[in-house]
């Protein structure tokens, strides 16, 4: 099992940045892949960036060139840097992470982009 937790989010402008993290009660490297979706309201769940245990990173479309995933090991970390915010990337954000053929959830954080 893995617990994640969130922190970092909150109120900013438009075309601020915020750093969303993630922690981990395990190794992050035992995790197969861990992620940041998020969900604004009416709307489905989304991946917003990925990383798996090797590194290998991917972002959605609607964030590429904006938003950075990435890790810090030793304290089992996760962060998602996004930057340029919009108000559309207004929503709460998950961390995520499959362990073997579990995917486990952290309770998510607010990100409220005002125009």
């Amino acid at each position: 099992q893995v617990q994640l937790v969130e922190s970092g989010g909150g109120l900013v402008q438009a075309g601020g940045s915020l750093r969303l993290s993630c922690v981990a009660s395990r190794s992050i490297l035992s995790i197969n892949v861990m992620g940041w979706y998020r969900q604004a309201p009416g709307k489905e769940r989304e991946l917003v960036a990925g990383i798996t245990s090797g590194g290998t990173t991917n972002y959605a479309d609607s964030v590429k060139g904006r938003v950075t995933i990435s890790r810090d090991i030793v304290r089992n970390r996760v962060y998602l840097q996004m930057n340029r915010l919009e108000p559309e990337d207004t929503a709460v954000y998950y961390c995520d992470g499959v362990l073997g053929y579990t995917e486990y959830w952290g309770q998510g954080t607010q990100v409220t982009v005002s125009s």
